[in-house]
Formats: C-alpha cells, sequence, structure tokens
C-alpha cells in the first residue's frame, strides 16, 4: 500500500485526538472513510471537517467494547464500500491511580476499551483485510506499552497486551502468506484530550496534571502523529514510535533494562510532589 487513493480506510476514536487527524490526512489523501467513535458530538464534527476538505465519511456511533457491534459495523463497511484495505484501532481511555486505590471496575473500563477494543476490531475487520488482496492493520498501543509508570498500571497492562498480541498476529500474518501489513504505533507525548478525559481511581483532581501534560510533556502534534503513523503503513513498518520522546524513552528503556524502573520512580514521585505542592499554593490563595 503505497498510497491511500480510492482505498477504504477504518478509523476507530475518529471524534478527536489522533483519530480525527488520521481521518482528515487520509481525506487530503483521496481515501474512503468509514469513522466510528462513541462521542456522537465529537464524531459528527469530524465527518463535517472531512467533508469540508473533500468527501464525507461513512460513521456510526460505537462502542469498541461491544464485540457484536464492531462485527455488525465490519460487515457494514465491507457492504457498503465493497471491501476494507485499512484498518486503524485507535480508541482508548486512561484512569489515573495506584495499584492499591484502583477499583476493579477501572481496570476492567480500560483494558475493555485498550485492549478488548483492539482485539474486537482486529477479529470483525481482518477477513475483510485478507480479502481485499494488499490490506494493513494498525493497532495505537503506547509508550506505556514499552515500560511501565506508577499509577498507570491498568494503561500500561492494556497497551502492553495491544503491543504483544500485534506482535504475534504479524508474525501469523507472515508465516500464514496473508497479504496483511501489521503495525503496532507507540505514541509519545501527542497534544490530545485523553489526559484531560482521563478520571483518577480515588477521585483526585486531575487538572493540574493535564495542564503540566499539555504545557511540558506533548512535543507532537495530532496531525504529526498522523502522518507518522501514515508513514508508517505506507513503509510497512512493523513498529512506530510517534514523536522524539517515543523514540529516546525507547532507547533508554533498551540500555537501561529492568533498572529504569527506579528513576522513573523517582521522577515520577518529584512530579507528584510538586503538583500537591502547587495545589496547595492554590488552595492558600483562595482561602485569603
Amino acid at each position: 500500500m503505497k498510497d491511500f487513493r480510492g482505498r477504504t480506510a477504518v478509523v476507530t476514536g475518529a471524534g478527536s485526538g489522533i483519530g480525527r487527524a488520521l481521518a482528515l490526512r487520509l481525506t487530503a489523501e483521496g481515501a474512503r472513510l468509514a469513522l466510528s467513535d462513541w462521542n456522537a458530538a465529537g464524531l459528527a464534527e469530524t465527518a463535517e471537517l472531512c467533508a469540508a476538505a473533500g468527501e464525507r465519511p461513512h460513521t456510526r456511533v460505537l462502542d469498541v467494547r461491544d464485540r457484536a457491534a464492531v462485527h455488525a459495523w465490519a460487515e457494514e463497511v465491507a457492504e457498503h464500500f465493497g471491501t476494507v484495505d485499512l484498518v486503524v484501532n485507535n480508541a482508548g481511555i486512561t484512569v489515573f491511580g495506584t495499584v492499591e486505590e484502583s477499583p476493579y471496575e477501572d481496570i476492567e473500563r480500560v483494558m475493555d476499551v485498550d485492549f478488548w477494543g483492539v482485539v474486537h476490531g482486529t477479529k470483525a475487520f481482518l477477513p475483510h483485510l485478507i480479502a481485499s488482496g494488499d490490506g494493513h492493520l494498525v493497532n495505537v498501543s503506547s509508550v506505556f506499552g514499552l515500560f511501565g509508570v506508577p499509577t498507570q498500571s491498568s494503561y500500561n497492562a492494556a497497551k502492553f497486551a495491544v503491543r504483544g498480541f500485534t506482535e504475534a498476529l504479524r508474525q501469523e500474518m507472515l508465516t500464514a502468506g496473508h497479504p496483511v501489513g501489521v503495525t503496532c504505533v507507540h505514541p509519545g507525548g501527542v497534544r490530545t484530550d485523553i489526559v484531560n478525559n482521563a478520571t483518577a481511581g480515588n477521585g483526585a483532581d486531575l487538572s493540574g496534571i493535564a495542564r503540566t501534560f499539555e504545557r511540558r510533556l506533548t512535543r507532537t502534534s495530532a496531525d504529526q502523529a498522523a502522518r507518522i503513523i501514515l508513514r508508517g503503513v505506507t513503509a510497512r513498518r512493523a513498529r512506530v514510535l510517534v514523536g522524539p520522546d517515543a523514540v529516546a524513552l525507547d532507547l533508554l528503556v533498551r540500555a537501561l533494562g529492568s533498572a529504569y524502573q527506579r528513576p522513573f520512580a523517582a521522577v515520577s514521585r518529584r512530579f507528584t510532589a510538586s503538583l500537591s505542592a502547587a495545589r496547595t499554593r492554590r488552595g492558600r490563595k483562595a482561602s485569603v
């Protein structure tokens, strides 16, 4: 797949962030789009932006946790367009909280969306990708699928699982001789709403974390991320690291091995302490 003109591309989580950027980039490159998201308003906005840019996509409000609904969506897309060439399983959420304080329900919710959503999308669309004769599957993991960090255990678990699932699937396509490329994507700090939309297992206010993430940790725009991912597809890369921070962190973890955990824990501890201090200062000012 050297270009996307006339290709049918499916993107989940298309209502914002990387999903929306992929939809707009694919529209600009002449693809026919099938977009889904659980957020009807966000999905409708993406559809309007795509229509203004060239072509109105086929859309469906979809919860990727719903296996039957995802399979029905895959059949609908295949019937509507006649073929499916590219699928990007992008939908994802995160919940902050230590293992000790996180309720089972939060862990299950993250795993259901971030891992099982990828499994559902893969299983539902894979037969159509094989039938296309030149299909490509993209599963979005994270840099947190390369290393673990405190308060992100459920997100780490889901994204590590996506990585293992996708790498195994790529080998299965190679051994079976199926004409399907498979790519696992690991974005670093990308300017999206995932942290703004996150919740905390202990009910903590995450506004400070969201502001710090936006100001200090996001070095890559969603459009830049989309361009990097699509270049990875045309190059049939097994792994795509999105952003210079993702590249640097991957190299660091490879160099340190499991020894990365102590310095990462120390950074996390200082980060959490600085946020707590900032909240305390704001509280004091508000009470004066």
